[in-house]
């Protein structure tokens, strides 16, 4: 017959037997059945920037060709342009959710995505505020990382509060800016209902080219007609027209005030349109230089 002692002992080692048991079963399971993390596809830069701001990069398995910041993002495996989407090359990346705006396609693909059992999250382009928060929140809640979201949000609410004091503060006339879009051979023109044209105003400017939506051919005449005090374009524009002086070298712009005084305002591109984390800075830079 067994002594207390004894029996305690025994019982001893079979408690820290299972223990071990459970250990070893636990480090025989696969990572994603330990603690699931989705694996995602970001379509839209602004919404990668987001990924990289929750600590979230690990978990992303692919990006689209828009996402070129942070210079992490450039490594990621590329699916190709936002709009021009195949589902072969998404779905080879295995991601469990895939997270853009509506902006992304073509809607063919996405249901292609969502029949393969893919979450697909599109977020309501609006150029506002709200858009940005949407992002935030999807993100977060794609990424499993809701309270990473809350925190990053409440910080950059009160950036954004802030700007928006400073812009309303500001006096004097409101600078006439023409917003060009000069990524290709044939420059464009932003009209309303369009990123440029909520960024100037966030930034206290006017668009000159308010009568029309979207973005049209820049000529002549509307040139000569709309008379900006400002041209405010993409560095990216400024670089695929060679530089500078040849941006300036267009005879459209030469019939504007802004040739006069050669007054040039560039951004990086998806900093300036891509509406991200990065809006509340962008917002304040731009209304300094429009202010200059």
């Amino acid at each position: 017959m067994l002594s207390t002692s004894q029996s305690h002992r025994r019982a001893l080692l079979r408690r820290i037997s299972a223990g071990a048991g459970a250990i070893g079963l636990a480090a025989a399971l696969p990572l994603r059945a330990q603690a699931f993390a989705p694996r995602l596809v970001t379509i839209g830069g602004a919404i990668t920037e987001i990924v990289y701001l929750l600590g979230a990069e690990a978990q992303l398995v692919g990006t689209d060709t828009t996402s070129l910041y942070p210079a992490a993002a450039l490594k990621t495996a590329k699916v190709g342009y936002m709009r021009t989407l195949s589902a072969e090359g998404l779905l080879s990346l295995r991601p469990d959710a895939v997270i853009g705006t509506t902006e992304a396609g073509p809607p063919v693909v996405i249901d292609q995505l969502r029949s393969a059992g893919v979450k697909v999250d599109l977020i309501v382009a609006d150029h506002s505020w709200a858009e940005v928060q949407r992002k935030i929140v999807a993100v977060g809640r794609g990424a499993g990382r809701e309270s990473q979201a809350r925190d990053l949000q409440g910080r950059l609410d009160a950036d954004w509060a802030a700007v928006q004091k400073e812009v309303a503060q500001r006096t004097g006339r409101k600078p006439r800016v023409l917003f060009i879009l000069a990524h290709g051979a044939s420059p464009q023109v932003a009209g309303e209902n369009t990123a440029a044209d909520a960024m100037l105003r966030f930034a206290g400017g006017s668009n000159v080219m308010a009568g029309f939506q979207g973005y049209r051919p820049m000529t002549a005449e509307a040139m000569a007609a709309a008379a900006p005090d400002v041209v405010l374009t993409t560095t990216q524009g400024i670089e695929a027209q060679g530089g500078v002086d040849k941006f300036w070298a267009r005879p459209e712009l030469a019939l504007t005030p802004a040739f006069k005084r050669r007054a040039l305002v560039h951004l990086d591109a998806l900093a300036l349109i891509g509406f991200g984390p990065r809006l509340p800075g962008t917002v304040r830079t731009l209304a300094q230089k429009l202010a200059v």
